[in-house]
């Protein structure tokens, strides 16, 4: 029986393959600094929600996007020198006897945010707003530096040991581009 449901879910998955985030990519970001620190004021995912996503999550599967952030001092002659690398993790998890998403995000200190609606709670998900990067003690002024930043969904981690069947967790495989800002300080 349970080698019946199996082969089921494996058809499907071969019937229904598409790439689930095609266009998700890192659509904005601004940065600034503060009288003492550099800040990333804003940056936005943009694509990662598709049909399938939501099926999911509506479904109560526990969601997990990874933001990778990157400073590097750019050199013209070396390599460039890396100074920052900063790893975020957005998790959503929805409570369908409660009818609310919960949202924690790791920068925030994982303090649960509840969200009354799909929209609101992808807005969360996509968002990262007024993270410190740096102190500006640690940069000189007239050098190039480089912001880095990108974006990909957290390995899903399948039932009834699913997760051994490879192409079936590839579905839920998504990795931006690199978005990188060039700035002079």
């Amino acid at each position: 029986m349970k080698l019946k449901i199996y082969v089921m879910l494996l058809a499907a998955v071969f019937l229904t393959r598409t790439p689930v985030f095609a266009q998700a990519r890192v659509a904005d970001i601004t940065i600034t600094n503060t009288r003492y620190d550099l800040e990333l004021v804003y940056l936005n995912l943009k694509g990662t929600f598709t049909e399938k996503m939501q099926e999911a999550v509506l479904s109560g599967v526990p969601t997990t996007f990874l933001f990778f952030i990157t400073l590097e001092e750019v050199r013209s002659i070396w390599a460039d020198k890396e100074l920052v690398e900063i790893t975020l993790s957005h998790t959503i998890k929805y409570h369908s006897l409660k009818k609310e998403f919960v949202i924690k995000r790791s920068w925030e200190d994982d303090k649960p945010i509840v969200a009354q609606s799909f929209k609101e709670s992808q807005k969360l998900m996509n968002e990262i707003n007024n993270l410190n990067i740096i102190s500006l003690d640690k940069l000189e002024k007239g050098k190039q530096y480089r912001l880095r930043a990108k974006a990909q969904l957290s390995k899903l981690t399948l039932p009834l040991h699913l997760h051994y069947i490879l192409f079936f967790v590839s579905l839920w495989d998504f990795e931006t581009d690199w978005y990188s800002i060039d700035f002079v300080y």
